[in-house]
This record gives C-alpha cells, sequence and structure tokens, in this order.
C-alpha cells in the first residue's frame, strides 16, 4: 500500500517549508506536492515564528513520520510504517541533527535539565527547564553561533551563565581574535563567565538523574541547575549514502541544486552546492542559504530553461542583547579591522590573492549592511591594505554607489529578523525561538498567541 506524487520534499524545516511556498507559488496543482516530516507539525519559519506556519493549502502533510529507506533508482521512499511513498521529483530538505555529548564520549545528555536545540519539541523542553531555574545558574557547552545567542537568552531571562569551550575564543570559525575579544567583553559585563581552553568531562547527578554540577578536563567543577549543550551539527545524509555523491559533509548538487540523480534536489543544511563566488562547493549553515537556494531548486525544476545558476554571496548575522552584525562572504587572507571597536560600529574586511572576498560589520545601518553586502559580491581588487583600513566603512559606501556591471550583480543576503530581545514580551519562549536552528527570534510572540574541536 502506497501512494505517488509528482513532488515530495523530505524533511520540515525552513528550507521544506520555503521550497513548498514556491511550489504554490508558480502554481503546482492540489494533490501533487506532499512533505513528509518526523516532526509533528507542519515547516514553519525558525528565525521568526511569529510569522506563523509556511504552507499554503493544497499540500499533502504527512507529519509524525520517519522514512526509513529512500530508493533513488526506484524513486520511492519507504517509512517506518511501511507505507511506499513514490515521487517522480525529490526534494531534500532533511537538515542536519545536532551532535550529541555522546559522540565524544560523555554521558547524560538524557538528563531532564540537558538541553539541545534544533527543533520545536526542543524549544519546548527548553522553556521548561528554563523556568524550573530561574535565578540559578546554567552553563552552555560550546562557543560557537549557538552557544552565544543561547547564553544571551539565558541573562536576559535571569539565570547565570558561564560558557565553556576549548577553544582559545568565541565563534573561531567565524571571528578573528579582535572581534572575538570585543563580544566576549561585552558578555562579561552583562555578567557571563568565560571557561577557555577546556572541555566537558563528566556530570555529576543527584538520586532524580538530575545534573547537579559540571566536571571539566582542567579540573573545574561548576555547580549547575541547567545545562545548554551546542557543539555543532551533522547533515543527515545517511538515507542517502552510497546512491548520491556526497561532498563537503553533504549532499553535493550542482548551480540548480540537483543532485547526481537527476530526478533529487537537496537544499538547506544538507546541501553542498557551488558557490561561484569562491569556486567550490560549499555546505552553508544558515536560514538565509536555505530559503534561497530552496526557491532557486524549484524555479529550476518547475521552468528549467529560465533559471540560471544559483550566484549566493554566503551571509550570515545575528543580534544579541543590543548589538546587531552581519558577515558575507568568506573569512579567509588577510584581515582589515576598522572602526571603533571601543564603540558602536567596527568591522573587518578580509582580502584573498589581492581581492575582497569578506565583509563583516558591527552596529550597521540598513544601507551599511547593503554596501559591505555589494562590494563582497563585487570582489574588488585592493593594492593597498593600509588604505583600505584608513578608509575603512566609507569604502564599502562608496564602491556601492556606483553601479555595477549587470554580470557582476549576485544573490546577496537578506537581513534577517531580530534574534534576541533586549526585553522580551515573552521571556521564557523568546529564548528557545532565539536559538532555535542557529537564529530563531520571536518565539514568543507565536506561542503566546497560540497557547570542533570537541
Amino acid at each position: 500500500m502506497g501512494r505517488a506524487f509528482v513532488y515530495v520534499i523530505l524533511g520540515g524545516g525552513v528550507a521544506a517549508g520555503y521550497a513548498a511556498l514556491e511550489f504554490s507559488n508558480r502554481g503546482v496543482s492540489h494533490g501533487e506536492l506532499c512533505i513528509i516530516s518526523e516532526e509533528s507539525v507542519a515547516p514553519y519559519e525558525r528565525p521568526a515564528l511569529s510569522k506563523g506556519y509556511l504552507l499554503p493549502e493544497g499540500i499533502e502533510l504527512v507529519l509524525g513520520t520517519r522514512v526509513i529507506s529512500a530508493d533513488v533508482r526506484r524513486r520511492t521512499l519507504l517509512t517506518a510504517a511501511g507505507e511506499t511513498i513514490s515521487y517522480k521529483i525529490l526534494i531534500v530538505a532533511t537538515g542536519a541533527r545536532a551532535l550529541k555529548l555522546e559522540e565524544f564520549g560523555v554521558n547524560g545528555s538524557d538528563a531532564e535539565n540537558v538541553c539541545y536545540l534544533r527543533d520545536l519539541t526542543d524549544a519546548n523542553r527548553l522553556v521548561d527547564v528554563m523556568r524550573s531555574s530561574s535565578g540559578g545558574n546554567a552553563v552552555v557547552i560550546g562557543g560557537g553561533y549557538i552557544g552565544m545567542e543561547c547564553a544571551a537568552s539565558l541573562v536576559i531571562n535571569k539565570i547565570n551563565v558561564t560558557m565553556v569551550f576549548p577553544e582559545a575564543q568565541c565563534m573561531p570559525r567565524l571571528f578573528t581574535p579582535k572581534i572575538a575579544s570585543f563580544y566576549e567583553d561585552y558578555y562579561k559585563s552583562k555578567g557571563v563567565e568565560f571557561v577557555k581552553g577546556t572541555a566537558l568531562s563528566s556530570f555529576d547527578m543527584d538520586a532524580d538523574g538530575k545534573v547537579v554540577a559540571v566536571n571539566l578536563r582542567d579540573g573545574k567543577r561548576l555547580l549547575v541547575d541547567m545545562v545548554v549543550v551546542g557543539i555543532g551539527i551533522r547533515p543527515n545524509t545517511s538515507l542517502f549514502e552510497g546512491q548520491l555523491t556526497l561532498e563537503k559533509g553533504g549532499i553535493k548538487v550542482n548551480e540548480k541544486m540537483q543532485s547526481s540523480n537527476s530526478s533529487v534536489y537537496a537544499v538547506g543544511d544538507v546541501a553542498a552546492f557551488p558557490v561561484k563566488l569562491f569556486g567550490e562547493t560549499r555546505r552553508l549553515e544558515h536560514v538565509d542559504s536555505a530559503r534561497k537556494c530552496a526557491r532557486h531548486a524549484v524555479a529550476a525544476i518547475m521552468e528549467p530553461e529560465k533559471s540560471g545558476e544559483f550566484d549566493y554571496v554566503p551571509f550570515f548575522y545575528s543580534r544579541i542583547f543590543a548589538l546587531s552584525w552581519q558577515f558575507y562572504g568568506d573569512n579567509v587572507g588577510e584581515v582589515v579591522h576598522f572602526g571603533d571597536f571601543s564603540g558602536n560600529t567596527f568591522g573587518a574586511y578580509w582580502v584573498n590573492k589581492g581581492h575582497l572576498v569578506g565583509s563583516f560589520l558591527e552596529g550597521g545601518t540598513k544601507e551599511e549592511y547593503a554596501a559591505i553586502a555589494m562590494v563582497t559580491s563585487l570582489k574588488p581588487a585592493i593594492e593597498d591594505l593600509a588604505e583600505l583600513e584608513s578608509r575603512g566603512l566609507s569604502y564599502a559606501m562608496a564602491v556601492s554607489r556606483k553601479p555595477p556591471p549587470p554580470s557582476q550583480i549576485t544573490n546577496v543576503g537578506d537581513s534577517g529578523p531580530s534574534l534576541v530581545l533586549e526585553k522580551p514580551v515573552y521571556p521564557w519562549h523568546a529564548t528557545a525561538g532565539v536559538i532555535l536552528a542557529g537564529s530563531i527570534a520571536a518565539f514568543a510572540y507565536w506561542y503566546g498567541r497560540r497557547r570542533r574541536r570537541w
């Protein structure tokens, strides 16, 4: 027994939702499209849940359903319930899962006050643990994107926070030491403590199986009421190993997001696609990329003769406390810092092989963020690093005001919604929302209305 569809989207996150919306906008017929997701809710806007669910009517939803095998040659999926679902075109939007402590030799992930954040179930659980830990102590394991946003949210909700990570600085994959120092100092001014250069060794549990202390490899013991773990993710590719070409940890796709099997496309965190700006394949873990590549994949499926290459400038952003930064491009090559690091507006350029390839800006205006996006997409030649440092942000502003040749205009990211509110209307749920899948902002509003070195 089974069902057949023209189009099947496997996954229930942002990429799946935006792919479904694009299908709808392009006139997919009623009953042609199906979404299969392990989550019990329809795809939703993770970085801004106040927008609600993403889907229009007329789409078949197969929710709370796990697919246990895929046969791309026969174009079929088998669910845990034994149902076979066939397709003509499959979009893989399976995303990624959070890495667990057990994968690094530490037990305790199942303790009631140890939290991860990847989906709505995780978010609801985190809210409950936070409520029971008000005024207490939290340890955040990990100093990356999730860890930093989580720590900010916990502080806002009056929980004492200690961040623990093995690197010498926070956000080591993106921030320079100088940039990291600014944010660490800001966090310290908000009461956050940092324990760097070490890692979690074990937990101490009480008789009820609740974590009461965190033991570190350097011998420190931290008393806790709750623990949040953000130590990375791993793309969900297991269904397609041995069937599709994999690269950079994800499913390798071409400029139309099409995999090595012509009937299978991949989007979001699971897709490794060619980034024209770099001339190489990359797998990006950010909502902006997920949205745009999902739309592009559907355009390529529905109107292949009209869709061009997916020309995307990598984009990341965050808003924490009263701070707001955006990054475009790549952080390779020589770094040129600019601006006042003791003030509110500063940034950096990355210059590689004589060209500007990356830009970072804290505290910019909408026009200034647009300027660094534009200058990064153009990859201008840089001959004098000292002059670039001297001109700073004004360089990007000047370049952006010159109309570029049409061939050089690329798909730059949209500024994202606010990630952390300084004074959230619904503080508990805003906190969960902030860090859901790396960047949820307004979970509070939505929910209130509805009821590697580790």
